[in-house]
């Protein structure tokens, strides 16, 4: 039996969330001291001008062509939902055009970012398989509205951090590494199900049944 995920698409979900924290890790380092991870978001490091500006502007690349290697080749879930998924890579790519101020805001890396934390945010309930009764628990209706219900309030209280300086910093790395866990989460299960569909026994063949006579019997 054929894999539902191919390879691929599983080496791109592994990756995504070790290049996003090995490079937000060692940009901190180049950032030096005066940088607070806690209170100043990870845009700083990704910042024109910055030390890690070189290093981040390359994760981003390589973490948004992972989703949408990903969307590729995630076949058991649902149209919308890979392409939702296919788009928040697209916006993560994006950010490498518009990249944040050392200081201050930007409109369009705000915009491209909230673009992008709203299609990683809704692709796990779009991708669920509604219609699908053996479908893998990543995409099973239930446990894909928990992953964007999680998703989507983290992305609010980030917006919330920002407003109020509650260690926005911190939020947005949990934030991020939630919607790069979970792609590979959902690629894991759809090859779990498959190997457990793999060593589930045959069912019992169904003995031959023979013509009957009238009243179901038989014929001598």
């Amino acid at each position: 039996m054929r894999r539902p995920v191919p390879w691929w698409a599983l080496l791109s979900a592994g990756c995504a969330p070790v290049v996003l924290v090995t490079a937000w890790g060692v940009a901190e380092v180049l950032q030096g001291d005066g940088y607070d991870p806690a209170r100043k978001t990870i845009s700083v490091l990704a910042s024109y001008g910055a030390p890690g500006y070189w290093l981040m502007t390359a994760a981003l690349l390589v973490l948004g062509a992972c989703y949408v290697t990903i969307a590729c080749g995630l076949f058991p879930a649902a149209l919308a939902g890979r392409a939702a998924l296919a788009g928040g890579g697209v916006a993560a790519m994006g950010l490498t055009l518009a990249p944040a101020p050392p200081r201050g805001g930007d409109l369009g890396h705000g915009a491209v970012a909230t673009i992008g934390f709203v299609l990683l945010a809704a692709w796990p309930v779009l991708a669920a398989e509604r219609h699908e009764p053996h479908a893998p628990w990543g995409l099973r209706p239930h446990v894909a509205a928990w992953a964007t219900a999680v998703m989507a309030a983290g992305a609010v209280f980030f917006l919330l951090s920002l407003l109020r300086g509650w260690a926005p910093g911190a939020v947005e790395r949990a934030l991020t590494f939630a919607q790069a866990l979970w792609p590979l989460l959902v690629v894991l299960s759809c090859d779990r199900d498959t190997v457990r569909v793999r060593r589930s026994p045959p069912a019992p063949p169904t003995p031959p049944q023979g013509p009957r006579g009238r009243g179901g019997r038989r014929p001598m």
